[in-house]
């Protein structure tokens, strides 16, 4: 094996949930920017995933991958795990980090609340982070590996009108402690919760509604994607911090 092919299998590898684009294509590049291999997760985006990932190959090649699966359903994530620990694949089944940042979010006003809307929200953004992180435990222990859960500060301060996906993220916040127990020493296990980073699609238009948000932010600002991701690598250098979730909302959760 020449130098340079040493090199590379020697670079820690992360795999981003939902990492086609927002916060977590930027999570993505800074982590790349750090001399990591990535792992490009997507569902719907592929377009938007293959995009990115010829962008990170372009700046260092054989660096970046995508992997195409559905978290909503425990066969999607386990079709996951099986492709990322691949022998033969490009990073020969090694995985350094994990970052959940997969998520689902729309309202569910008491009253109108249907199996669909918990499956959907409790299984992409909580069973499915526990499935991956119990099934990548292994690999990552064996690199003294870190997991980070993206979380939400509505998981501590519910939003109305948004009651199943504010537990959902409850209960995120809640599995980051117990694994952070649990997978001691070997692995740490952390979590970042964004306040107002980006808009909801569906809000991106609604200027009233945004100045409602940014009344209630002490810092009176929207922040950036670029503060999660700061917050992520933060997290993966500083090797004492286990069982912590961080908020970066400009202190609207004061």
């Amino acid at each position: 094996m020449n130098d340079i092919n040493l090199e590379k299998t020697q670079l820690p590898v992360a795999l981003i949930t939902g990492s086609a684009r927002r916060i977590g294509a930027v999570i993505a590049r800074l982590l790349h920017q750090n001399h990591h291999q990535i792992i490009i997760h997507c569902n719907h985006s592929l377009t938007e995933a293959e995009q990115l990932a010829s962008e990170l190959n372009d700046l260092r090649a054989a660096s970046a991958l995508v992997i195409k699966a559905d978290l909503s359903t425990s066969q999607g994530c386990n079709e996951l795990i099986e492709a990322v620990l691949e022998d033969s694949g490009m990073f020969k089944g090694r995985l350094d980090v994990l970052v959940n940042n997969a998520s689902a979010f729309y309202p569910t006003a008491i009253g109108d609340v249907t199996d669909s809307d918990w499956q959907q929200l409790f299984s992409t953004n909580l069973k499915a982070p526990f499935i991956l992180a119990q099934g990548f435990s292994a690999s990552l222990k064996q690199n003294f590996g870190s997991i980070i859960n993206i979380t939400d500060i509505h998981g501590e301060r519910p939003l109305a009108g948004y009651s199943v996906y504010s537990m959902s993220k409850a209960g995120l916040i809640s599995m980051t402690l117990s694994l952070a127990k649990e997978l001691a020493p070997n692995i740490r296990v952390n979590g970042v919760s964004p306040g107002a980073i980006l808009w909801p699609e569906a809000d991106e238009g609604d200027l009233q509604k945004q100045q409602k948000v940014l009344a209630k932010i002490p810092l009176t600002r929207m922040g950036a994607p670029m503060n999660i991701a700061q917050t992520v690598l933060f997290l993966l250098k500083n090797d004492y911090i286990t069982g912590q979730t961080i908020k970066v909302d400009g202190g609207r959760s004061l």
